[in-house]
This record gives structure tokens, C-alpha cells and sequence, in this order.
């Protein structure tokens, strides 16, 4: 069993940085790769990032890619989104996710109970 607990969220201006973090539980963590998702109201929750269970290879949907940045600390078991020149479509809840295979399939064992990024123009 993984838990996981986000947080950094909050409100930034467009241009602005944030940086959001995801806490784990669970001896294991080690051995999952993780990612984040962002969903709008009435919208179906996209992909954002993964990255592998080392740290080494991380993934980004095309409209983060330059902007976003993922990483991970496994002694700390906690893996950070650091979200840069944000822009007012970043805005949304943002959910992280666990899964010991693949999270792009949208449909990883774990997720968070999302942390809210709300970007003004």
C-alpha cells in the first residue's frame, strides 16, 4: 500500500514558478514509477510527467515539455514537479500517481488527493 500527499500548490502569476511536492508512504516507494496528472473541472485528467523509479528518465506531455521538470529523492520518498513560466492553461488540480509498471496508462495503482495550482494572467 502507497499513500501519497501533495503539496506546493497555490496561486502564481503567469511567468511565475512553482514547485509541487508528493510525500509517500510505503517501503517501497523505490520501485514505483511516478508521475503527475492535472485535471480541470469537467475535463478528463491528463498527463503531465513521469518518471522512473531510479530518477534517471523522466517523460513530459508536449505542453509542458521546456517548462516542467520532474524529479525524485527515493531516500526521502517524495518526487517534486517544478513547474517554471507558468502559464493561466496550467491552471488545475494536480494529482500525483504511483504505479510499479507504467502511470502513462492513466490508470496507476496509486494516486494522491490533489493539490490545487491556480495561474492568473
Amino acid at each position: 500500500q502507497v499513500e501519497l500527499v501533495e503539496s506546493g500548490g497555490g496561486l502564481a502569476q503567469a511567468g511565475d514558478s512553482l514547485r509541487l511536492s508528493c510525500a509517500a508512504s510505503g517501503r517501497t516507494f523505490s520501485t514505483y514509477r511516478m508521475g503527475w496528472f492535472r485535471q480541470v473541472p469537467g475535463k478528463e485528467r491528463e498527463f503531465v510527467a513521469e518518471i522512473s523509479s531510479t530518477g534517471v528518465v523522466a517523460y513530459y506531455a508536449d505542453s509542458v515539455k521546456g517548462r516542467f521538470a520532474m524529479s525524485r529523492n527515493n531516500a526521502k520518498n517524495t518526487v517534486y514537479l517544478q513547474m517554471s513560466s507558468l502559464k493561466p492553461e496550467d491552471t488545475a488540480v494536480y494529482y500525483c500517481a504511483a504505479d510499479p509498471h507504467t502511470v502513462t496508462s492513466g490508470r496507476p495503482d496509486y494516486w494522491g488527493q490533489g493539490t490545487q495550482v491556480t495561474v492568473s494572467s
